[in-house]
């Protein structure tokens, strides 16, 4: 059997997922009525989203699956919404087959349609909030939805796209609303919510790419089955009925996944549109949460609050903080767990790979820039330019195999697979421990007086000054070394850069290998990054 035939299926492995699931709580006494009715909802649904939540809403009914800032709703609710929304769905003229677009930030209004959508046996495609009007049209024209459903802040942004309907997700303004403009609300309101039948096809989810060195692809996967849960669960201790903070957005491979999670977890999930650090913080103490699930800028932008504002907010309950979508800079980690406590968990990965390591907070401790172990059911190979795997410590292209593994581009094209393995497009090597390290994007490596350079290394040693808050570096011309680095860098508020720049190289060059020193540093207010934290890099000059 092929290497990623037996990942997909983990053969051999249900003690494993056994176990795993009894220690996470979800194997428990449910009522032999409800159980009954839960399988054959998923024997006749599926295990994505449409059979997930219908399971749950028969074994959990009145247990609150979400509350946002319009208030709270059971599993039972949201299954009902999502019955009466996709029979709105199949009037606008959407089938089995077609595409839905979502351009919502974290509310009812995201799952309402994609639970919809799912039960109408149409793909969902997720669109980035900070997509550009341009960008937005084009990925649309490209994937051709029949319906997109937004939040009403975006509608100037959808004025070019060429979509036959149109549907609010969130309101802000009613008197805003054109006559008879359709929103989620209205349609649910206007159909009935009585159980469907099931479709004939079960949709894919379409993830888009991070789209930081050029157009976004579309990543389609279809469903992952129990084992993807299990994988994760593994190495990362989540629990049945827990209360999880998803700020991480929910288009975003890493917060869908805890959207995933929810239905065989029953999470409550405590959702708000817009992050801000301290919002954040008393979110989580005040709707008592037991986990949070972040991208790694949320964290330093919590971090970067005064001492006196961090002390009044208590997160003692808070067991796990996940964390994915970028690798942790500097000491992050080691700063996060001294002020919160050893519950961080770094998740690394990529859309077309979904997970490939999970770092605990004993890995982070141990070495805070270690990307962790591949959890179970993922393998994880480096390999040189030949496709030949490397020793310990010598580093090479990162390879994954798991049951996520996306089906290729909507547009065509796919990653590079060598012997069922998956690449990430990125460069790293195994520790002695057995730890991943990723050192930078396999198109970032420069070569800099004939020494191979890359960016992170140098990005992690800047982050190491107590003046630094974030920084971005990218390979320029130079005229005795071929290339060098040039850094971006971001400085605590109050800190006079006159002679910061020599101050930092200096720091660099005691750190690092004197090639590795930026040729130049340029300060900036801050970085450009997209919603999901990922830093622009192609908006930063290189001339």
């Amino acid at each position: 059997m092929p290497l990623l035939q037996k990942v997909r299926t983990g053969v051999g492995a249900g003690g494993t997922s056994l176990k795993v699931l009894g220690r996470a709580g979800v194997i428990r006494l449910h009522p032999p009525v409800a159980l009954a009715k839960a399988g054959k909802a998923l024997q006749q649904w599926g295990v994505g989203p449409a059979g997930g939540f219908a399971a749950a809403a028969l074994l959990a009914p009145r247990r609150v699956a979400v509350i946002d800032e319009l208030g709270s709703l059971t599993y039972d609710e949201l299954h009902r919404r999502s019955n009466a929304l996709a029979r709105a769905f199949t009037d606008l003229g959407v089938s089995s087959g077609d595409g839905v677009a979502v351009m919502c930030r974290n509310h009812r209004g995201f799952i309402d349609a994609s639970l919809a959508t799912a039960k109408v046996g149409a793909d969902i495609l997720y669109l980035n909030t900070a997509f550009a009007g341009p960008q937005l049209v084009e990925v649309l024209g490209r994937e051709k939805p029949k319906v997109v459903v937004f939040d009403q802040e975006f509608a100037s942004l959808l004025a070019g796209a060429d979509v036959p309907e149109r549907v609010l997700g969130w309101v802000d303004e009613e008197s805003d609303l054109e006559t008879g403009a359709a929103t989620v609300e209205s349609l649910i309101a206007g159909q009935p919510d009585d159980d469907l039948q099931p479709a004939d096809r079960h949709g894919r989810i379409v993830i888009l790419t991070s789209g930081t060195t050029g157009t976004p692809k579309g990543a389609p996967r279809s469903e992952a089955g129990i084992e993807a849960a299990v994988s994760l669960l593994s190495r990362m201790p989540l629990r049945w009925g827990w209360r999880t903070h998803i700020a991480a957005p929910l288009f975003h491979t890493w917060g869908f996944a805890h959207l995933a999670l929810a239905m065989l977890l029953n999470s409550t999930m405590v959702l708000r549109r817009r992050f801000d650090p301290e919002a954040c913080l008393q979110v989580i103490e005040s709707e008592r949460c037991d986990s949070v699930a972040v991208i790694p800028v949320m964290l330093q932008r919590i971090l970067t609050l005064p001492e006196e504002t961090l002390a009044r907010y208590d997160l003692s309950r808070v067991k796990v903080v996940a964390s994915s979508g970028s690798a942790l800079p500097g000491d992050l980690a080691i700063d996060w767990m001294d002020h919160f406590g050893d519950h961080l968990y770094n998740i690394y990965g990529s859309t077309e790979v979904a997970y490939a390591s999970i770092a605990t907070p004993e890995d982070l401790r141990a070495d805070p820039a270690a990307a962790g172990k591949p959890p179970y059911a993922t393998v994880v190979k480096i390999l040189d330019p030949d496709g030949t795997e490397v020793p310990a410590g010598e580093t090479g292209r990162i390879f994954v195999g798991n049951g996520l593994l996306f089906e290729g581009y909507t547009g065509g094209g796919s990653k590079e697979v060598v012997d069922g393995l998956m690449s990430t497009g990125d460069v790293g090597r195994f520790d002695a421990d057995g730890r991943l390290h990723v050192e930078g994007r396999d198109d970032e490596m420069i070569v800099s007086g004939g020494e191979n350079v890359f960016p992170k290394e140098v990005e992690d040693s800047l982050m190491r000054h107590e003046a630094v808050v974030e920084v971005a570096a990218v390979g320029v011309d130079d005229p005795d070394f071929g290339k060098r680095l040039r850094a971006y860098v971001v400085v605590r508020d109050g800190v006079e850069t006159g002679t910061l720049e020599d101050e930092l190289r200096a720091h660099v060059k005691d750190n690092l290998a004197r090639y590795k020193v930026p040729r130049d540093i340029v300060f900036l207010p801050e970085l450009p990054r997209n919603a999901t934290g990922k830093v622009l890099k192609r908006e930063l000059s290189t001339d």
